[in-house]
């Protein structure tokens, strides 16, 4: 009796998914939208429209500029700034969310989730394998638009002689920045989706945590400024500038690259472990 019992159960709890399968199965979830292709895109384009449009700017008025302006808007960074834009990096930061949350968010509200979760028990390797997915996607696409965006406003400023290129002092540091600010957004939006479940209102959240508290938090006084140092926004922001801006509480570049790894670290965490003790 005792061997016609435990076959069944064997049979039918079946073997043990392996993360790979589920990484795999996630790519397709995440491709499977038709949206998801041209979120990417339309993202891409909007990041790539501002920065190429304040590069060409420059370039239809450089005539108007002084001689001292011209030799110091090279000295000073400002085509590595005309390169990543504020207005394109928050963009860049909304989209990002977005992608990440939805991985999340769209299986709670269809309910998928139930089904997903009833065949594969282990949530956090589920939520594990979500997290890898859209890292790996999200710094592929901020590379891109990253490079892209460098390229581009380069090549604008160049017709005026006023580009520089990948060597200059600063511009590496900003490529790369920007580069990992998608995935570090992605990771965030991810986690508040996981702990919210609901689009509209970790569409909100994300817009909060991520562009609407740097504007609120301010550089005049010590603990604002700690806080402000804190978020991801403002790490980019002294990662970008070509020399470091003239705070009143400076701060230094390894701390923005710990932010960074800091928000990332945190944010697969949260999304790994939040679905473990709670319903579907």
């Amino acid at each position: 009796m005792t061997s016609l019992t435990t076959l069944p159960l064997a049979a039918a709890t079946g073997p043990r998914a392996r993360f790979r399968d589920l990484v795999a199965a996630e790519w397709i979830k995440l491709w499977s939208l038709r949206s998801t292709a041209w979120v990417f895109v339309l993202g891409a384009l909007t990041v790539l429209a501002f920065n190429g449009g304040t590069a060409y700017d420059t370039y239809r008025y450089w005539s108007q500029r002084n001689g001292s302006d011209r030799a110091d808007f090279i000295g000073d960074g400002i085509p590595i700034l005309h390169a990543f834009t504020s207005n394109g990096a928050l963009v860049h930061m909304l989209v990002l969310g977005a992608v990440g949350a939805l991985p999340v968010v769209g299986e709670y509200a269809t309910g998928l989730i139930r089904t997903t979760f009833a065949a594969v028990p282990d949530r956090r390797s589920v939520m594990a394998a979500k997290v890898t997915v859209i890292a790996a996607v999200t710094t592929a696409f901020g590379a891109a638009v990253s490079a892209g965006s460098f390229v581009l406003t380069q090549a604008i400023l160049s017709g005026r002689d006023a580009g520089v290129g990948i060597t200059h002092p600063g511009a590496l540091r900003a490529v790369v920045a920007s580069a990992l600010l998608a995935p570090v957004c992605a990771l965030a939006g991810m986690a508040l989706g996981t702990l919210v479940r609901h689009g509209a209102t970790t569409m909100a959240a994300a817009f909060g945590v991520l562009i609407l508290l740097p504007a609120v938090l301010t550089d005049d006084r010590h603990w604002t400024a700690v806080l402000s140092h804190a978020l991801p926004l403002n790490a980019w922001d002294r990662l970008a500038q070509p020399g470091g801006p003239p705070d009143l509480f400076p701060w230094t570049a390894t701390g923005a690259w710990t932010v960074y790894a800091a928000w990332a670290l945190a944010a697969a965490a949260i999304t790994v472990t939040a679905v473990q003790r709670r319903d579907q």
